[in-house]
């Protein structure tokens, strides 16, 4: 498994300290609120490429979640401290293959990983697209920064760009 050191070399796109009420009768923090955490920074990674609440207000351009893996490593409770980080694995001209890291930085642990497949879409065909020479070029600077760590990103094998 990756260290969290290494996980921390990526951009953070959102931070949370969880509020009693995340927690379910396990007191734990429920499954619900993971895929909040994880929804919240995905709006800011994609906002970090130029596909931000102006680019869907300005243009037909949007996005469609075609596939998600979740993977669950360590609880998660009331007043600990989280952040998401994000590495992109890969993309095509439609569609970006990235990794959500939820490091729980109160224990130092990694809590969660979601793995994403996601489509650029025409908002007003409702089908999938390609994404604009800029946005590619921008998720393509992610690549390849990403493609400079000294590490793989850990992949369940089943979601496929």
């Amino acid at each position: 498994m990756i260290e969290v050191s290494q996980i921390q070399q990526l951009p953070c796109f959102h931070r949370a300290i969880i509020p009693q009420d995340y927690l379910d009768v396990m007191g734990h923090m429920n499954i619900r609120h993971y895929m909040g955490l994880f929804d919240f920074a995905a709006w800011r990674f994609f906002a970090a490429f130029g596909m931000d609440e102006e680019y869907y207000t300005s243009t037909d351009g949007g996005a469609f979640a075609l596939e998600q893996h979740i993977l669950y490593l360590a609880e998660v409770h009331v007043g600990e401290t989280v952040a998401i980080y994000t590495r992109v694995n890969g993309r095509t001209a439609k569609r970006i293959h990235f990794t959500h890291f939820m490091v729980n930085e109160t224990t130092g642990k990694l809590a969660a990983t979601l793995e994403t497949l996601t489509s650029h879409a025409n908002t007003t065909t409702r089908r999938t697209s390609p994404f604009p020479d800029d946005i590619a070029r921008a998720i393509d600077a992610f690549i390849t920064e990403h493609e400079q760590l000294d590490w793989d990103a850990p992949l369940c094998g089943v979601i496929r760009p």
